[in-house]
């Protein structure tokens, strides 16, 4: 996948063709990139595994293979000058974009093995532990926002439509949109609820690795049950916002217009959360001395 994405970002500087109002390498190049963190992440989870390894190692591989099909599908479409995606336009384009379909349920599939075995590891810091459970879970549920694309948009019917599925919502694909994550900013936008809940796996425990870094400087951090708070709470925090951007993006709604009703939503997850931090962040009650230094939970950052 890294090896991909630099030849996307070449075929994005040599190859001047546009495809649905984007550069054809724009796809690709997401793709590749967006994989190689969720590649790197998984690996992680997969390390730290202590039982059911072998199990584990059977799940990393079909995320692997099923991930290298789905890229060598895009990759090749963008050669054809062709969508990968919902094209049904010719028997090929339809056969391939089967094949995608079929490749992104193993996928998942894949990715939840992994998640049923990650609580027989046995990781000594529970902030860590659960980092990992949160983390996999809003990655499967961001994932599975894909299958919602799949449905037939307005005015599209299965075995007739040339294109059956969409992106967008309430407006065609390839309109105007934002610079860079090329997400709809007429309309709701299906991909962004789908990034925000598979990038919780790199999200957290990035946020973990944070706390665990400042921990030697703040005290309060330094103690493993305040952590524990801090990573449950941006764990509901997170799940909160994916939920608010999917329903924003389900009604139609571009994500830098939003209404009242998601403002209002917005500023009741952000008052919850620093309530909650501030609540986290309180002096633990237990007269129990916190555990001392950091040396287990270290372990686990790579």
């Amino acid at each position: 996948m890294a090896v991909l994405a630099v030849i996307s970002a070449v075929g994005l500087v040599a190859d001047d063709r546009v495809l649905v109002g984007a550069r054809i390498w724009f796809k690709p190049l997401k793709f590749s990139v967006s994989f190689v963190a969720y590649g790197l992440s998984l690996a992680w989870l997969l390390s730290l595994l202590d039982r059911g390894r072998r199990a584990g190692w059977w799940a990393g591989t079909v995320v692997a293979v099923t991930s290298a099909v789905e890229m060598l599908i895009i990759t090749g479409q963008v050669i054809r000058g062709k969508r990968s995606h919902f094209n049904h336009q010719t028997p090929l384009d339809g056969a391939l974009f089967n094949t995608m379909a079929v490749t992104v349920v193993i996928l998942w599939l894949g990715t939840l093995a992994i998640a049923i075995l990650l609580p027989r590891a046995r990781v000594p810091d529970r902030a860590s532990a659960w980092t990992m459970r949160c983390g996999i879970v809003l990655a499967l549920a961001g994932a599975a926002v894909g299958f919602l694309m799949t449905q037939p948009a307005p005015g599209q019917r299965r075995g007739e439509s040339p294109i059956v599925g969409a992106h967008s919502v309430g407006v065609p694909d390839g309109g105007p949109s934002m610079p860079l994550t090329g997400w709809s900013t007429t309309g709701g936008d299906l991909r962004i609820p789908h990034f925000v809940g598979m990038h919780a796996l790199q999200l957290l425990p990035l946020l973990l690795m944070a706390l665990l870094a400042l921990a030697p400087r703040y005290a309060r951090l330094a103690d493993p049950r305040v952590r524990l708070r801090l990573v449950l709470l941006a764990s509901a925090a997170y799940a909160a916002v994916f939920a608010l951007v999917l329903w924003q993006a389900l009604r139609g709604q571009p994500l830098i217009h939003p209404d009242g009703a998601t403002l209002t939503a917005a500023g009741l997850i952000a008052v919850g959360t620093a309530a909650g931090a501030v609540a986290a962040l309180r002096t633990p009650t237990s007269t129990r001395p916190p555990v001392k230094p950091l040396e287990t939970e270290m372990e686990l950052v790579p």
